[in-house]
């Protein structure tokens, strides 16, 4: 064979192996679990450490920021299958190509969509942690590291959307990138909240293999009783989980020192007292931003995630802050919803209802509160409702999916609208601070929210009569 067909049918053999990976898999953290589980056969016995390892070699993770915390990644053991070599290397890799489309990204059961570099590195320096016997690089790696060439420049996000919930491929963000996507914000949030556990569990916790462990976070089944009875270590809790276990001071001096480490490793000059006192106010900005989108605000999932119809008509936009907050049940669908998939769908027959037999525009709630520990957008923070007539102008809508005649939400869906989404709304401007929380029965003929929902939104703070 001369050397130009030997080129060629090296080529040749490369495409066949992006493509027959890109068939076998999606880019569903379902399909990366098998991955891992495939990368675990292939050296049969191997702890997670190596998995880990093999994984970072395999997408190329190696950089002398990473080398620092976690050494050079592994070279033994067996070559990985081409197809599956292919598969990792496009699922863990991150960039965002033309037309804003984000790659190294996966989407979770839950319906977020989670950055596999941060949650990998984050996995990695937790067990290597618990090997050392202390914590070791875990805030570098999974939310510094990614900031550290201009911290906070411009708004952190944004969120995006694929083009199949069933079989994903392509993730578009929805508006031009920054420096930390929403995606990497998950998987950093995800890789410490994970490096954590298993550095400082007090004893080795099972499943001992990668595959379970990412299994058991991602892709537990809620129960009728919801999130109320869900268990500590899931995906669904991941921003409270982040509240818990983070300070923000913390993560402003991490971001410090990794801006003064990559600038050692890379050969520049130290800073001086005045470069480091404005990256320092940098980093005090961003954090104070990241806390408010981040850890104060609920996981919202976009209107194009659960396939909302596009907008009739030209939208009205809203006057903010506004001063009120009026709560709902949405009667039918009567069930409160328990999966992203179910949600959705509920999510579409209220908008088609509102639609197509109402004749609105739009879906009529601003936000909807599935029992799935998500928030649904509606019309959103800017756009007038169809909710509360006759005052939809000056103020939010929100409802619970389900039927609250005579029993309630789940108190994490409760807890998620009640003190999550209105101090969000709060803190970002949008509502105000003295806001004003009503039933959608206080000020129109209806008997929603249900007796039982609205007799316990009385005992939450903000709540106010009707003025005369």
């Amino acid at each position: 064979m001369d050397k130009g067909s030997w080129k060629h049918t090296v080529l040749l053999a490369v495409v066949f192996a992006i493509t027959y990976a890109e068939a076998s898999f999606s880019c569903h953290m379902n399909d990366f679990i098998k991955a891992v589980k495939q990368v675990e056969d292939g050296v049969p016995g191997s702890g997670p450490l190596l998995v880990l390892r093999r994984l970072r070699r395999a997408a190329g993770l190696n950089d002398a920021f990473i080398q620092h915390f976690l050494s050079e990644a592994d070279s033994g053991g067996p070559e990985m299958d081409a197809s599956l070599l292919a598969y990792v290397t496009k699922a863990v890799q991150h960039r965002v190509k033309e037309e804003n489309q984000e790659e190294g990204v996966v989407l979770t059961p839950d319906g977020t969509t989670v950055a596999l570099a941060p949650l990998l590195l984050g996995l990695e320096a937790g067990f290597l942690s618990r090997a050392r016997g202390r914590v070791h690089g875990l805030y570098q790696l999974t939310i510094a590291k990614n900031l550290e060439s201009h911290p906070f420049s411009r708004h952190l996000g944004p969120d995006g959307c694929w083009d199949s919930v069933t079989s994903p491929q392509v993730f578009t963000l929805l508006d031009r990138p920054s420096v930390l996507t929403i995606a990497q914000i998950n998987g950093g949030m995800d890789g410490l909240i994970l490096g954590l556990e298993v550095a400082l569990a007090s004893r080795p916790r099972g499943p001992l293999k990668l595959s379970g462990l990412l299994t058991e976070y991602y892709c537990y089944n809620l129960e009728i009783e919801g999130m109320d009875v869900a268990p500590r270590l899931i995906s669904r809790r991941r921003r409270e989980n982040f509240r818990k276990l983070v300070n923000p001071s913390l993560i402003a001096r991490e971001l410090v020192k990794s801006v003064q480490l990559q600038r050692r490793l890379t050969g520049r000059v130290k800073m001086d007292g005045k470069t480091k006192s404005k990256v320092k106010a940098l980093a005090t900005k961003g954090v104070k931003e990241f806390v408010q989108e981040y850890m104060e605000c609920p996981p919202i999932i976009p209107r194009c995630m659960w396939g909302a119809k596009p907008y009739r008509g030209t939208p009205t936009n809203l006057t903010l802050p506004l001063p009120f907050l009026y709560i709902h049940h949405t009667s039918t669908p009567s069930d409160p919803c328990l999966t992203f998939e179910q949600c959705s769908a509920d999510m579409r027959s209220m908008q088609r209802f509102h639609q197509v037999d109402r004749g609105w525009d739009d879906i009529g709630y601003s936000f909807v509160a599935g029992s799935d520990g998500n928030i649904y957008e509606g019309r959103g923070w800017h756009r007038q409702g169809a909710h509360t007539l006759g005052h939809n102008s000056v103020g939010y809508g929100v409802s619970f999916i389900g039927d609250y005649s005579t029993m309630l939400p789940s108190q994490h869906a409760m807890v998620l609208v009640r003190d999550r989404l209105a101090s969000c709304a709060v803190g970002g401007g949008r509502l105000k601070a003295n806001f004003t929380l009503q039933g959608h029965r206080q000020v129109v003929g209806t008997s929603c929210p249900g007796d039982a929902l609205y007799y316990e939104i009385t005992g939450w703070e903000h709540f106010g009569e009707v003025k005369e």
